[in-house]
Parts: structure tokens; C-alpha cells; sequence
């Protein structure tokens, strides 16, 4: 049998309260941030769709190498920065890059006769997804830490099916690839948002950075799965 933990107050009666507020201000500075994020994004995906990126398919691994090392490169920059403006603008930089890669799905997309419409579906899912995991993880008591682990592994696995993929060009795997992402992105909303909450994260930049790839993610699967299933 478990020992009980209370809250006992004793000489700061409102040390309680203060905990409280502290969350409640990184999550609005997370959420905030996450929506100025958009705006850069915005930008370069403007940028890419009207672009040439066409070289990139002359030797997808490459080209998979050399963006996965600025992806992470740029991920370890941000958080070395979290503590100060710089990671800021890190982040910012850093969705109008990703937007800048975005570019050239959303301009296959766009090309299909429903191709608006597609896009439309894929950002209102994008948001239905985001509200539902966000509220879940702000309003239940559970703690959604022990998921750690589990997204991790998850995200490994992913990885090497991407990578897979690019050798195999089987249609079933791309397909179960991008359910992967689906499911990974979803989740990791729900456990960033409960993770500060519960006051696990302390840093607005780093969840700010964890919840936009898991929306840019999600965003990109959907967009992709229902080009290939609802186009006209």
C-alpha cells in the first residue's frame, strides 16, 4: 500500500496557488507563441509552392539526410537558447523553414480538382485534433508522463519506417507510415499539454517547439493520406 501525498500549507499559504498561476502562464505563453508560429509557416509554404524543390527528388536520401541534420540541428540550437529572445526567434525561423519544405505538398495538392478543399479538410482535422487532445490532457487529473517512453519508441519506429519506405516504395508501408504519425502527433499533443499542467514543463519555448512539429506533423500526414484517398 502507497503512502497518500496532501498538500500541506504551511508558512506560504499561497505557495499552492502560485504553482497553479505559474502553469496556467506557460501554457498561455505556449499557446501564445504556437499561434504567432503560424505566421511564418504561412510565409514559406507561400514561398515553397512557388519554388522549384524538384532537385530534391533527384536523390531523396540525400536530400532526407541533409534536412533531418538541419531538422535537429536547428532543434538543438532552439533548445540551447530556450532561456533567452534568441530562442525565439530560433523558433520562428526554424517554422519558416518547415513551411518552406511544406511548400511543395500543399502545391500537389492544390493541383488536384478538390485540391482546396483538401487542404481545408486536413487543417480543420489538424484543429479538431488539437482541441480534443489539448482539452483532454488540461481537464483530466491523470498523469500522462509514463507515455514518455512509449513516444519515444514511437518515434524510432516511425523513422526507420520513413527511411524504409524511401527504399522499398511500397504504397501499404506509406500509407501505415503516415497512420503513424497520425497517432504519434495526436498523442504527443495530449502529453506536452498535461505535461505542463501538471507542471513537468517549465520552458514555453520548449513545449511551444514540441507542440508545432506534432501539428506540422499531424497536419502533413492528413493532408497527404486524404490526397491519396479523396482527391478527384
Amino acid at each position: 500500500m502507497q503512502p497518500e501525498f496532501r498538500t500541506v500549507r504551511t508558512g506560504a499559504p499561497g505557495a499552492t496557488q502560485d504553482i497553479g498561476l505559474q502553469q496556467q502562464k506557460v501554457l498561455r505563453n505556449t499557446y501564445m507563441l504556437l499561434a504567432l508560429s503560424l505566421i511564418p509557416t504561412a510565409i514559406g509554404a507561400a514561398i515553397g509552392t512557388n519554388i522549384d524543390l524538384g532537385f530534391m527528388r533527384t536523390s531523396p536520401m540525400l536530400s532526407f539526410v541533409l534536412i533531418l541534420a538541419v531538422f535537429y540541428g536547428w532543434i538543438y540550437a532552439i533548445e540551447r537558447n530556450k532561456e533567452s529572445s534568441l530562442g525565439v526567434a530560433l523558433l520562428l525561423g526554424f517554422t519558416l523553414f518547415l513551411g518552406l519544405l511544406l511548400g511543395p505538398l500543399l502545391h500537389r495538392t492544390l493541383g488536384f480538382k478538390n485540391g482546396t478543399e483538401l487542404v481545408m479538410m486536413a487543417a480543420g482535422g489538424t484543429a479538431a485534433v488539437f482541441f480534443v487532445m489539448a482539452g483532454v490532457a488540461s481537464t483530466t487529473k491523470r498523469d500522462f508522463s509514463n507515455l514518455a517512453g512509449f513516444l519515444t519508441v514511437g518515434a524510432v519506429v516511425i523513422m526507420l519506417g520513413v527511411v524504409a519506405s524511401l527504399f522499398l516504395h511500397s504504397p501499404v508501408l506509406y500509407v501505415v507510415v503516415l497512420g503513424g504519425f497520425v497517432v504519434l502527433s495526436s498523442l504527443m499533443i495530449m502529453w506536452q499539454v498535461n505535461r505542463i499542467v501538471k507542471g513537468g514543463e517549465t520552458n514555453y519555448i520548449s513545449a511551444t517547439l514540441t507542440l508545432y512539429i506534432s501539428i506540422y506533423n499531424l497536419f502533413s500526414a492528413l493532408l497527404q493520406l486524404l490526397g491519396m484517398g479523396g482527391r478527384n
